[in-house]
């Protein structure tokens, strides 16, 4: 690959124009300009510099048309003029089109089937996503290989025994052995030997041992570090928005005050990159159709300035950009006799009420403008933030008040998100509950919990929480363990209320990466996702709207008892947490009763106390692995007849074989795990 002379310059250049545009918007508020013209001066004059020294003179020219505008005002009291913003966020402009214009290298732009279009920013933060992937690859890789070094320590420990049983032997008194007297000055310098090689054993097993501590915390870090690299904070699209914003608002003779939370949730960079477009039309949008003229505002009392507000939040699995506006709503009698003309209703429309009316709206090809613009007309704004909802997995959504204003919101599945989360420990099952939605920890006395006929609650500075044993919750035990005097408890809110659940541990903090769970398993409603710690185990993140709504379902009280009563329970048997609580959820989604073991030894003590419709087992297992179980339950009388099917990773003809040998009556491979064939499988088996 030919080397790119402005490969450095791009990123730069890039970064400077966003701290000008920022500096620019925020004047347009009409602010002293002393600070922000004194530092847009000096972001001005470096990427004058470095255009000058890629030889890029058009760009440094206009970069000296920037501080020849800045320069009387950097000592002003006096809020800067709008034509003056206007010629900076021109030049700008100019600018960013002569940085997307720059050429690059013919090897990398003879691979493309783009040569002849500009590079955008997005290519090349998705190139060094790419570099990041592979360095996260090589720390995982490196992270095994340590992983496979301390496995190796047990070895030293094994040759300082036996050093150490060399020199307590040689010590000891032997006298005669076999005929022959011990040389004793022999005897003594393998004594000495014995001593020094037991000396260097120890010295190097606390180097190594403390070597590689030291780096696999350092790994650790690493790779949390770099997975983080992946993601990016929602700001950085803030003020892009923040510009079209104001850019409708000038070209409409408007006033608009832009405001964005949330920018601080990090997200994977294809999912904002996708979002920027839907999210500015949605903007543009709420400018154009919602916010009033200056003069139309104050006359009913509003403030001149229009307000545009962006929330940005996780809500379990998705993330929810909310747009509002304060300006006069959708009209809805425009939509109504828009969507007639096109011929999308019929002569009774006028029944339609506003939602309705939205859901139509927002099914794209309508628009309320009375004339065709540059900005609308044509209805295709809303079919852009539809066609992404699509894309993405999401959907959007949207209601409006008359005079009050305009909600969209969008909502989209998360593929990767970074936040702190509580780390909990019960039964020895250590899961993640996100920081933000804890309201508080505390210590009750277990006195605290009452049974009532809608479920235990928690009372606590006067307030009566749901209750929910974390146990209780993860195992689906069908009896809550009763927790005896002090307990730690978490209590956490979602979007309908809050809920206390009962832990043994409180673990600590920590900043964490969540993965969703692959989207053909019906997982439960309580699980968000899934972390990877340091050496690769998944570990569940919880969902607080589905920990609250299984709280106020109380959902062991309103199973079908019927459906439970009429079938014995399927043992579900796995050492993996995750792979019990996936098939368990497969399984009730299907109206089955499921119980779970950790170990085939566990499941056998159960299957000789409690008759089960089904075994659902997986082979590999410290321990007595899947094939011993099934012979052991094909060899007991009372359990020969109930059916088992192997789920393991497993997929060589031998073990498909023996799967077959010991009577299993199915045997699934994860790799091509289809639930649907799971489940009709397991009917083919029960039915009688």
């Amino acid at each position: 690959m030919a080397d790119d002379p402005y490969r450095y310059f791009r990123v730069e250049a890039k970064e400077l124009l966003d701290e000008l545009t920022k500096g620019a918007l925020h004047l347009d508020k009409g602010v002293s300009p002393a600070p922000s013209a004194t530092e847009m001066l000096r972001h001005a004059h470096t990427l004058k510099g470095a255009a000058r020294i890629v030889r890029q003179r058009e760009i440094a020219d206009h970069a000296h048309a920037i501080e020849e505008v800045l320069d009387p005002f950097r000592d002003s009291s006096d809020a800067m003029p709008r034509d003056r913003l206007d010629a900076i966020l021109g030049l700008l402009d100019d600018i960013g089109t002569l940085i997307k214009q720059l050429p690059f290298p013919d090897t990398v732009a003879s691979a493309t089937s783009e040569r002849s279009q500009p590079e955008t920013s997005t290519r090349t933060i998705r190139a060094e996503i790419g570099e990041i992937d592979v360095l996260l690859d090589g720390v995982g890789e490196a992270h095994a290989r340590l992983g496979a070094l301390q496995n190796e320590l047990h070895g030293i420990e094994r040759v300082r025994e036996l050093a150490s049983h060399v020199v307590s032997q040689l010590a000891a008194p032997r006298g005669l052995e076999k005929g022959h007297r011990v040389n004793r000055e022999n005897s003594e310098g393998l004594q000495s030997v014995a001593s020094e090689l037991l000396s260097a054993v120890a010295t190097f097993e606390r180097a190594v041992s403390g070597d590689t501590e030291q780096l696999d915390r350092e790994l650790g870090d690493i790779r949390d570090g770099i997975e983080r690299l992946r993601l990016v904070p929602v700001g950085v699209l803030f003020t892009d928005l923040e510009r079209a914003a104001r850019d409708a608002a000038h070209a409409q003779a408007k006033r608009v005050v832009f405001e964005g939370h949330g920018g601080e949730i990090r997200l994977d960079v294809h999912l904002l990159t996708a979002a920027q477009g839907a999210l500015q039309h949605i903007v543009r949008n709420a400018v154009v159709h919602g916010i009033e003229p200056e003069d139309e505002r104050r006359a009913i009392g509003k403030t001149s300035d229009g307000h545009v507000t962006l929330e940005v939040a996780r809500r379990g699995r998705n993330v929810v950009f909310a747009c509002r506006d304060d300006g006069r709503g959708i009209d809805l009698d425009a939509v109504r006799n828009s969507a007639r003309r096109k011929g999308l209703l019929v002569d009774d429309s006028a029944t339609l009420d506003s939602s309705e009316l939205m859901r139509l709206l927002l099914k794209g090809g309508i628009s309320t403008s009375g004339a065709v613009t540059e900005l609308s007309g044509r209805g295709i704004g809303l079919d852009v933030v539809r066609d992404f909802a699509e894309r993405a997995g999401g959907e959007v959504t949207a209601t409006t008040e008359t005079g009050k204003g305009t909600s969209v919101k969008l909502e989209v599945p998360l593929s990767l998100a970074s936040f702190e989360a509580l780390a909990v420990e019960s039964d020895g099952v250590t899961v993640l509950i996100p920081l933000d939605s804890v309201v508080q920890t505390v210590r009750v006395d277990s006195e605290d919990i009452r049974a009532s006929v809608q479920g235990e609650t928690l009372t606590h500075d006067g307030n009566v929480f749901p209750f929910l044993h974390l146990s209780e919750t993860l195992s689906d035990k069908t009896v809550a363990p009763r927790m005896h005097g002090d307990c730690s408890v978490v209590i956490t809110s979602g979007s309908s209320g809050a809920v206390a659940i009962g832990v043994h541990r409180l673990l600590g903090t920590s900043n964490v990466v969540v993965r969703p769970l692959p989207s053909f398993l019906s997982v439960s409603p309580i699980v968000s996702g899934v972390w990877l710690d340091a050496e690769g185990n998944p570990q569940l993140v919880l969902d607080s709207d589905g920990l609250v709504s299984r709280a106020q379902r109380n959902e062991h009280q309103v199973r079908r008892e019927a459906d439970v009563a009429s079938l014995a329970p399927i043992l579900v048997i796995d050492d993996s947490l995750t792979t019990r609580m996936l098939e368990q959820s497969i399984l009730e989604s299907a109206s089955y009763s499921v119980e779970v073991a950790s170990s085939a030894e566990e499941g056998l003590v159960k299957a000789k106390s409690t008759r089960y419709l089904l075994f659902l087992v997986d082979v590999e297992m410290p321990g007595m692995d899947g094939f011993a179980f099934i012979e052991q339950t094909k060899a007991d009388p009372t359990l020969r007849d109930i059916p088992a099917i192997l789920v393991t990773s497993r997929s060589a003809p031998e073990d498909l074989q023996r799967g077959i040998d010991v009577g299993a009556g199915a045997y699934v491979t994860k790799g091509e795990f289809d639930q649907g064939k799971l489940l009709e499988r397991i009917k083919e088996l029960t039915v009688r």
